[in-house]
């Protein structure tokens, strides 16, 4: 969902300050972080402020902010949060979609993650409960993704209703919303992003085919094939 609670200005809460600057791995988390959500957008993957990025330092959730364009970002930016929500750095307030990340962080190992509105994905997220089997790629992500049912942005039964889908997986569809992955980096949970544009994508243009059903792996296969991309890649 577009991030709508922008407050006056540019997004900043003067009535609370972050409690401590960045060090330098916050500090070096804090560029990676906005050149992947930059990156979201020069792929097409979301547009204005819509989607959002986060990474994981320690106890500590380095997030994008509602409402600011990600080229206007800079590094006395830095939003951050604990993981119980309390903005613990910078005086922009998080995304809307913070009770998201957080659920994320709190029930499993990652380490970050992303959130897009991309075309595909959010197109087959309105056609089906489960995204079909039409690559063995889907095993990168734990299997057949799932569609989480529809939800209020920003809201704890989104969150509820995403970590269901996420069971056994490091990605999700959200019905009539768009994507989230996670994975143990930036780039990890980016790429996962991207991958489940692009089967969304070959999914909607098989399917788009007059008079012929696309051919679908069986979850089998594409366990088979899960197993054959286990350490796949330079050591």
């Amino acid at each position: 969902m577009a991030e709508q609670r922008r407050d006056a200005g540019d997004g900043r809460d003067a009535g609370e300050t972050g409690a401590r600057r960045p060090g330098e791995a916050l500090e070096r988390a804090w560029d990676d972080l906005v050149a992947t959500a930059r990156r979201t957008v020069s792929d097409g993957l979301v547009v204005g402020t819509s989607g959002n990025v986060s990474v994981r330092v320690g106890d500590t959730v380095l997030v994008t902010p509602t409402g600011v364009p990600y080229d206007r970002l800079s590094p006395e930016d830095v939003c951050g949060v604990s993981l119980d929500g309390r903005r613990v750095l910078g005086s922009l307030v998080p995304t809307s979609e913070l009770p998201m990340h957080l659920a994320v962080y709190r029930s499993t190992d990652a380490r970050a993650v992303v959130h897009t509105h991309a075309v595909h994905a959010t197109a087959v997220s309105t056609l089906v409960t489960e995204l079909p089997l039409v690559h063995y790629m889907s095993a990168a992500l734990g299997g057949p993704v799932r569609v989480a049912p529809y939800a209020t942005y920003g809201t704890e039964k989104l969150a509820e209703n995403m970590l269901r889908a996420l069971r056994g997986r490091t990605a999700c569809l959200l019905q009539n919303h768009g994507t989230l992955a996670h994975g143990a980096t930036l780039d990890q949970a980016y790429d996962r992003t991207a991958q489940l544009e692009w089967m969304c994508r070959v999914w909607l243009t098989a399917s788009s085919v007059p008079g012929r059903t696309p051919t679908l792996l069986t979850e089998e296969q594409v366990a088979r094939a899960g197993q054959r991309l286990e350490g796949y890649g330079q050591p």
